[in-house]
């Protein structure tokens, strides 16, 4: 296998596998958060705005993944 044929299948995994934990984290957070709101909906703003840090936190690893995917593949 040549270099570049080596970089792009790393990227390809460091991109793919770096994003499902994000995904299946967001899906997670929203799930949770519209359970809450239906057994509390007076509660629904400091709810909505505790998942929507969560959803940032979680996103910013899929951001890293994907930088360091591009890092992989011209570096």
């Amino acid at each position: 296998m040549e270099l570049e044929s080596a970089r792009v299948l790393a990227m390809a995994l460091a991109a793919g596998l770096g994003v499902i934990g994000p995904g299946i984290g967001i899906g997670l957070i929203g799930g949770r958060a519209m359970d809450a709101i239906g057994r509390n909906p007076e509660a629904s703003d400091k709810i909505v705005s505790n998942m929507i840090l969560a959803i940032v936190f979680s996103e910013a690893l899929g951001i890293l993944a994907l930088v360091v995917s591009f890092i992989i593949r011209f570096v």
